[in-house]
């Protein structure tokens, strides 16, 4: 990813009129985008498993004066075929649809040895960081290519060390569902763009559980990583697609040019 996309901020009002849903915007990444998307003039769909977490993003984002986001509690643990058809159902009906996926949920149980690892960690994690990503997706890809602006951004990790356990084996194997989704839909009479950001260690809760002895002060803020996620998003990715973006670790310092009072 160049400094260029790193740093792009998108003309105002260029996301206007679309719908885009974000997974785990209750805190994190996903709250940082889904106020930055609003902020160009876009319709949030906030998805996560916390509602004051979610009532908490949707006060921030009308009071800066933004489109009104909708709030979708759902815990992705749990959910079934059902719970996303529905979902997808109701985002045709309500909202006209949907211009963009942002699959950023993610859980995990901490470090553990592979020996040590039992079935009901394993399932939840994978539940969580992959099948639910299948779900999620199989049900909104018909709204996507309806959209013909449609775009999916995954928030990779790689993490294949010792201990990372069914998070790290979860993660890979959205890095191969991205590729095939995204190769499937590459098609320019049948497209959805599909692209993947891994941001590096980022100052959020999340991180915070994995690592508490960390200093969180060497850390950037998730508003940091704004630029990709929009760049992605907006018709100047064009027919960008399969890209894998890794961000490493940012200087805790480095902010988004385009961040503003709304967004912090």
């Amino acid at each position: 990813m160049s400094d260029l996309h790193l740093n792009y901020i998108p003309k105002a009002g260029s996301l206007d009129g679309r719908v885009i849903l974000v997974t785990g915007s209750g805190d994190g990444i996903g709250r940082a985008v889904a106020k930055a998307y609003a902020s160009f003039g876009a319709t949030i769909v906030l998805l996560d498993k916390t509602i004051d977490k979610l009532e908490k993003v949707y006060d921030e984002i009308t009071e800066a004066g933004h489109p009104e986001p909708a709030i979708y509690p759902l815990d992705m643990a749990g959910a079934t075929v059902h719970d996303y058809l529905e979902m997808s159902r109701i985002l045709k009906e309500q909202l006209n649809g949907l211009d963009g996926l942002v699959l950023n949920a993610a859980w995990m149980p901490g470090f553990v040895p592979f020996e040590q690892y039992d079935l009901e960690m394993w399932q939840k994690t994978m539940t969580v960081n992959l099948t639910a990503n299948y779900l999620i997706t199989q049900a909104c890809l018909p709204l996507l290519l309806d959209s013909k602006m449609g775009s999916i951004i995954h928030s990779a990790h790689e993490v294949t060390r010792a201990y990372s356990g069914a998070f790290g084996i979860a993660k890979a194997g959205m890095v191969a569902m991205m590729d095939i989704v995204g190769d499937e839909y590459g098609n320019p009479d049948r497209f959805i763009r599909v692209n993947s950001i891994d941001s590096g260690p980022l100052r959020t809760e999340m991180r915070r559980s994995s690592y508490p002895g960390e200093n969180r002060d060497t850390l950037a803020s998730p508003e940091s990583v704004l630029g990709p996620y929009l760049y992605f998003m907006s018709d100047d990715a064009g027919r960008v697609t399969g890209e894998k973006v890794s961000l490493g670790k940012l200087d805790a310092d480095f902010q988004w040019p385009g961040l503003t009072t709304e967004q912090a």
